[in-house]
Parts: C-alpha cells; structure tokens; sequence
C-alpha cells in the first residue's frame, strides 16, 4: 500500500496533475486561435504593391504641385534693390530673400513681415 501525501491523498496529487495538464491544453487551443487570426489577417503581395503605389501617386502629386508653385513664383517681378534690402536688414541669403519677396508678391513689407513671423 502506498503512503499518503503530506498534503493530500494521492487522488488529490492526480486530480492537481490532471488540472494543470487541462489549463496548459487550453492555453495551447488559445495560443492556437491566436496564430490562426493572424493567419487571416496576412497582408498579400497585391495590397502591399497597391499601397507602395499609392505613396508614389501621392508624392508625385505633391512634386507636381511645388514645380508649379515655382513656376508661377517665378513669374512674380521683383526688384534687385527690394532683394538686396531684405537681404541687408534681415541677414539672410539672396535665395532666400528672392524667394519670400516672391511669395509676397513683390511687397517688401509683406516680405518683412512673413520673415519675422517665421
């Protein structure tokens, strides 16, 4: 005859086995359902093209605008003593300084202002 757990029966000791023999199954079922979601959920090669695709459409939309924007500050007059002013008072390069007198539209006051502002 066997001897009795200090802690229990040795029916207790099985049924304690038997218990986390059980939650570690269900784990595993959890675990399991878990993977097959994310399974499910799989990106294909075709969204990931079509999302790459749409990044590019919107960047080439955006270059699109800045070239245009460009070319209609270029049309902008603006006159080299206003640069030279705006460069002198302000301290920053002709580029720079051409480029808010054009935003502004040749109104070197605008253009003064939109510099402190900034």
């Amino acid at each position: 005859m066997s001897e009795p757990e200090i802690n229990g029966t040795e029916e207790d000791v099985q049924d304690k086995k038997q218990k986390k023999q059980t939650r570690h199954d269900g784990g595993a079922a959890d675990l399991e359902r878990v993977t097959d979601y994310a399974e499910e959920k799989e990106i294909s090669a075709a969204h990931i093209s079509s999302a790459v695709e749409q990044i590019g459409n919107k960047r080439s939309k955006e270059d699109e605008r800045k070239v245009a924007k460009e070319m209609e500050l270029q049309k902008v007059h603006v006159k080299k003593e206003d640069i030279e002013l705006i460069m002198s008072e302000m301290l920053i390069t002709r580029t720079q300084a051409e480029k808010v007198l054009r935003e502004q539209s040749g109104d070197v006051v605008a253009a003064l202002e939109a510099i402190i502002a900034n």
